[in-house]
């Protein structure tokens, strides 16, 4: 099978295993990390150790546009999570609104001696 042939390139920014939900993204993550090849397979236990390899060989042999991906996702990751900062959802604001609640008055009952971020 040609190394291309173990994935779908549903986008630009968007390079799946075939046959699965998951991004080369998830895998390259955790080998950067320093994660073996057989870590990550049993990680991803609906991924074959075959396919674990083609990724990283796939990796190694478009370096400079895999990581050009990677940097893609992580900004786009970045300003996600930024968005969702500034503009929490209201279950959210919600949620952040009972746990601070429950943070004054276990500190009012003396079993928190001071508060935590959130």
């Amino acid at each position: 099978m040609e190394l291309e042939g173990y994935f779908e390139f549903l986008g630009p920014d968007d390079i799946r295993l075939k046959g699965s939900r998951v991004g080369i993204e998830f895998l390259l993550r955790d080998y950067q990390e320093g994660a073996s090849l057989e870590e990550i397979a049993l990680r991803y236990p609906t991924l074959s150790l075959e396919q674990v390899h083609a990724t990283i060989t796939y990796y190694l042999s478009h370096q400079e546009r895999v990581d050009a991906y990677l940097a893609r996702w992580r900004a786009q990751g970045q300003a996600a999570w930024e968005q969702q900062n500034r503009q929490p959802s209201e279950f959210v604001r919600d949620l952040r609104q009972r746990v601070e609640q429950q943070r004054r008055a276990l500190q009012a009952a003396g079993k928190l001696s001071s508060p935590a971020p959130l």
